[in-house]
């Protein structure tokens, strides 16, 4: 969408997130273990003809700064949980 919005159509766009973890946490072997991720990666292959380099890079950087998921990873969310049971 920012890309439309500054008129720059991509002509691709393949964004891939990884994680690297430590399954003794989800498993509950080792309580100092993390349940989450410890590091995380994306990598943004994009392709837009008549774009430099650097408006793209700058692009992407702005579409990290503004993604939802991205800004859940990086701070703190308060999270409740609650459970119904009859």
């Amino acid at each position: 969408m920012r890309a439309a919005e500054l008129g720059s159509p991509l002509q691709s766009l393949e964004v891939t997130v990884d994680s690297e973890s430590d399954d003794r946490g989800l498993l509950g072997m080792d309580d100092a273990v993390p349940a989450g991720p410890l590091s995380s990666r994306i990598l943004v292959r994009i392709v837009a003809e008549g774009v430099d380099p650097q408006s793209l890079q700058e692009l992407v950087e702005w579409a990290d700064r503004h993604s939802p998921v991205s800004d859940a990873i990086r701070r703190a969310v308060p999270t409740t949980v609650e459970v119904e049971s009859e």
